[in-house]
Order: C-alpha cells, then sequence, then structure tokens
C-alpha cells in the first residue's frame, strides 16, 4: 500500500488495504484484539448494548458477534468514513457513518475505543469521555486502547525504538515506518494518561506507548 503524504481514511486504498497494513505496523493488533473481546465479555449482559467507537473495517464486531448474539445484545458500530465503511465486514447488529463526538448516545452496557482516541481533537476528548461515561450503565465498561505520551528522558526514547524494533520485523520496507510517521503529523496525536485519571481507569495492557484501560462504573 502507498502511504499517502497525508494520513487519512478517506483513502480508498488505506480502506481496502487497512486490515493488512494495521497488522503489518502494529503487530500486537490481534493480541490486543483478543484481551479486548475477553475483557469485554465479562461485562456484556443479556440483552445489553454494546458501541464499537470507530469501527473501521468490523474488527471488534466479528471478534465479539457470538458472544452478543448468545446474550441476545443490541451492537452499534460507530465509523465517520465512507470509505471504511464500505469495507466493513461485520453480519451483526448495525452500522452508521457517524463522528463519536457528535453521535447522540443512549444508555450503554459496553464501549469499545481501540485505536480511535488518537485521531480525535486533543480538545473534544474531554467532553467525549464524560459523555461516555455518562451514558454508561452501573457495571458496565468503557474500553481504551490507544497510544498514550511516551515517558520523558532516555527510557522513552528507549521504548519508543521498541515500537519501531517489532514494525521493522512485519513491514516490507523501513521506508514505510518512515512514511507512515511522517504522514501522521498533526493527524494523530497521543492520549495524556492524565486524561483518564478522573475515571479511575484500570490498565489491561503496555507495550511501548500502546496501552489498555478499562473504566468502569
Amino acid at each position: 500500500m502507498k502511504i499517502p503524504k497525508t494520513w487519512t481514511f478517506k483513502n480508498e486504498e488505506v480502506a481496502k488495504n487497512f486490515d493488512n497494513h494495521v497488522r503489518e505496523q502494529l503487530p500486537w493488533y490481534d493480541l490486543a484484539t483478543k484481551a479486548i473481546i475477553h475483557i469485554a465479555r465479562h461485562y456484556i449482559p443479556q440483552e445489553g448494548l454494546v458501541y464499537d467507537l470507530g469501527a473501521s473495517t468490523g474488527n471488534i464486531g466479528n471478534s465479539l458477534k457470538d458472544i452478543m448474539k448468545d446474550r441476545d445484545c443490541k451492537f452499534v458500530a460507530l465509523e465517520k468514513e465512507k470509505s471504511m465503511i464500505d469495507m466493513y465486514q461485520c453480519d451483526f447488529g448495525e452500522i452508521y457513518e457517524q463522528d463519536i463526538k457528535n453521535y447522540a448516545y443512549n444508555n450503554y452496557d459496553v464501549g469499545i475505543c481501540f485505536l480511535t482516541l488518537m485521531f480525535i481533537e486533543p480538545k473534544y476528548r474531554r467532553q467525549l469521555l464524560d459523555t461516555l461515561y455518562d451514558k454508561l450503565n452501573v457495571g458496565g465498561a468503557l474500553i481504551i486502547f490507544d497510544k498514550q505520551e511516551s515517558d520523558h528522558g532516555y527510557f522513552g526514547l528507549i521504548n519508543y525504538r521498541l515500537t519501531l524494533a517489532e514494525k521493522a520485523k512485519h513491514v516490507k520496507s523501513y521506508k514505510d515506518i518512515i512514511d507512515k510517521e511522517l504522514s501522521l503529523q498533526g493527524i494523530q496525536r497521543q492520549i495524556d494518561a492524565k486524561l483518564l485519571e478522573p475515571y479511575n481507569p484500570k490498565l489491561f495492557f503496555k507495550f511501548s506507548d500502546f496501552v489498555g484501560y478499562v473504566i468502569e462504573k
């Protein structure tokens, strides 16, 4: 896949090659997915409502659909880019072309935000999280997996290189790594760990700068 000069999910080539690309750039993607599904099944009740916030091509929906079918759940996937929706592959629940910042949420039981917040402008993140927490049912969970700001100093550099080392094992060309990093300028901005502190997050995954948290209510 040719990396666009400025990264966008509107790009048809990005959408068509997304599944392969994300696994090349993030070799732990499938492991993270399995961890998210394992956690989600502990919070999904009978006849519950599950949101996939930034659904891309349907990875979460496909991974969760058997559990949701067994529990007679409603599943709503939100994805703002039509090019990604055109590649959406999950045959369970509903998919809406919708920016998660502006959606009118119902009370829900499980929300999954997988590699999404880092593409939301920082000025909107607090309001979005406040809304998601407010609409979360007691006993439910919001699962967030994202890229977090690096530690400072020498260890921060070591941590960043850990990501590069893993990517280098899987991409066909090192140039793809550099091109992708440069294309993300101003598009992808890591989350600040302090952003989640008001919701008492529980850490369940960490590899380099990528982290997974559970927020309970």
